[in-house]
């Protein structure tokens, strides 16, 4: 079994993340944040990891600070969880389709984080952004990924198109696919013998 528990604490937030790989899609995430806590569930869910997540924040000033330092602890669970990454499929994609948006998602277990959204200009355009929900806005969801990929160490490729103006229709395609990648991703492949690298290791 594939686990990992990280705890960080810092002037701003106290998260303590409990993570299963090879589990069955439980969930228990109480982030202080509801639509961000239903996001991670949907992504545990379908990536049938066990997950859970404990986060107190300084929510008074903005959900920043949790939501990122949340993707910080999650990135680093699944690199601790994966060890070595002996005989890991590596790569993962999925497609999922939410009324008219399709969400696409690569990843690449390769230890070198990084992220990257299509269309970009969603990031930079206020007017192309989905109206926020709870005070979760769509540059949230983009901050948490870019955290998550960067302490992961995963090529984090997402596509969402076309971008709806309903941000629970937007994003929760984007988390399902994310799970769905990460667990083809993380599977091991009997085939596979060591390290899925031509270099003989992945940091």
């Amino acid at each position: 079994m594939r686990k990992a528990k990280i705890v960080r604490k810092t002037k701003e937030t106290e998260i303590i993340c409990n993570l299963n790989i090879d589990g069955e899609g439980k969930a228990k995430i109480k982030t202080g944040i509801d639509f961000f806590d239903h996001m991670l569930e949907l992504f545990a869910f379908h990536g049938l990891f066990d997950l859970e997540i404990k986060a107190k924040g300084d929510l008074k000033v903005d959900l920043h600070h949790t939501n990122e330092d949340v993707g910080i602890v999650l990135g680093q669970a699944f690199r601790k969880a994966l060890g070595d990454m002996q005989g890991i499929r590596r790569f993962g994609f999925a497609s999922v389709p939410m009324e008219g948006v399709v969400a696409n998602v690569t990843v690449d277990i390769s230890g070198r984080g990084f992220y990257r959204l299509v269309p970009w200009k969603t990031m930079y355009s206020e007017k192309l952004q989905p109206e926020e929900q709870e005070a979760y806005k769509f540059k949230e969801a983009m901050h948490f990924f870019d955290s998550f990929a960067k302490h992961s160490g995963i090529n984090l490729n997402i596509k969402v198109e076309p971008v709806s103006q309903d941000l629970h229709t937007t994003l929760e395609p984007v988390f399902k696919a994310l799970g769905l990648a990460l667990d083809q991703a993380t599977q091991i492949d009997p085939r596979r013998k060591g390290i899925p690298s031509t270099k003989g290791i992945i940091d």
